[in-house]
């Protein structure tokens, strides 16, 4: 996500971080191409909250359309959330 973010506002274009859980995979895109996939590890479980917030839209201004996910790993489990103002990214552990 906050690679993401910085690649928006390099680049100035709108760039877009579609996550999904069933294919275990997160994917960056413009509106013209994708242009990264990763993979996640099999022990990494990820949800969205709400769950439509899948995907998180960076601006090139910075700002977001926002969101909140949970990575969890066994015993340990981070909450990620992208504030939609400032686009700015946090990672707290649960």
């Amino acid at each position: 996500l906050r690679h993401a973010r910085e690649q928006a506002i390099t680049t100035r274009q709108r760039l877009s971080v579609v996550v999904d859980p069933a294919e275990r995979r997160v994917t960056i895109a413009s509106a013209e191409a994708v242009r990264e996939t990763r993979a996640l590890p099999p022990r990494v479980r990820l949800e969205a909250s709400p769950p439509p917030a899948l995907t998180v839209r960076f601006d090139p201004g910075g700002s977001s359309t926002g969101g909140a996910f949970r990575l969890t790993s066994g015993p340990v489990s981070y909450r990620v959330t992208v504030d939609a103002v400032t686009g700015r990214v946090r990672a707290q552990r649960d």
